[in-house]
């Protein structure tokens, strides 16, 4: 066991279960203290306890920016500072092309995928700034490539890709260094919502293994690995980094 995080503070968002549970236990494991913010309390609750090292569960809305800052100002009176902000809450639905979504599916995703990564960062940013910490984002390789009948997810996740350069800019001169990982396909909840909605879920499974060059579909264990090393002072001269972690998913086809 390493302690590459030993001492730090990191706030995970949507950290109750999926990417974000697996990343809240891979911090602890480096011996950082980890605040999980969720719109789920028994999810994030169940992952705080799960942790092998300080945790604290704090239920919100992400999207929601006043929700954000009592979140925020609770994980300052627990543990006094904040060295790291990962914001990984997100939603995939709904697999359409553009014109089939409706206005306010597109404004859900964009307050829930992008949105949120503006209250955080206007929130925790004084902390951060103290710390001299880091910002990661989960981001998605789809941003980058795109994907047929998911318009407005594509969208939120090239804007967060985006975004994560802009910040990185700005933010350097607090030596606030801001990343983003880019997963494939991760067998998540989330995911396995998205198969669901598809007309033949079976085919859609097979497709996830096939597409990446490694062969398999991974679990969130191999994005928390990244993470943990994006956060930790392993990465310290690393910034504005669009991370994929694919199993080279977007080189081609395997066949």
């Amino acid at each position: 066991m390493s302690d590459d995080l030993a001492g730090k503070v990191v706030l995970v968002t949507g950290g109750g279960n999926g990417i974000g549970r697996e990343c809240a236990i891979a911090y602890a494991r480096e011996k950082a203290m980890v605040a999980i913010l969720d719109r789920d309390i028994t999810t994030a609750t169940r992952t705080a306890a799960d942790l092998s090292s300080p945790g604290l569960a704090v239920q919100g809305d992400v999207s929601n920016g006043e929700a954000v800052k009592q979140a925020i100002a609770r994980v300052l009176e627990k543990f006094g500072r904040i060295d790291a902000v990962h914001n990984n809450a997100g939603i995939a639905s709904p697999s359409k092309p553009l014109h089939e979504t409706t206005e306010e599916e597109w404004d859900n995703l964009q307050r829930i995928n992008v949105k949120s990564v503006y209250w955080t960062t206007y929130h925790a940013f004084e902390a951060l700034s103290a710390s001299k910490g880091a910002i990661l984002n989960t981001a998605s390789m789809v941003g980058i490539i795109g994907q047929q009948d998911h318009a407005a997810y594509v969208a939120t996740k090239g804007a967060m890709i985006s975004l994560t350069k802009a910040m990185a800019v700005d933010y350097a001169r607090y030596s606030i260094r801001v990343n983003a990982i880019c997963p494939a396909g991760v067998w998540t909840p989330m995911l396995e919502h998205w198969c669901e909605e598809q007309q033949n879920p079976e085919s859609i499974r097979k497709y996830l293994n096939d597409i990446h060059l490694l062969g398999y579909c991974p679990r969130g264990d191999v994005i928390a690995d990244a993470a943990a090393f994006l956060l930790s002072d392993k990465a310290r001269f690393i910034t504005g980094c669009i991370l994929p972690v694919s199993g080279g998913a977007e080189l081609g086809y395997r066949r």
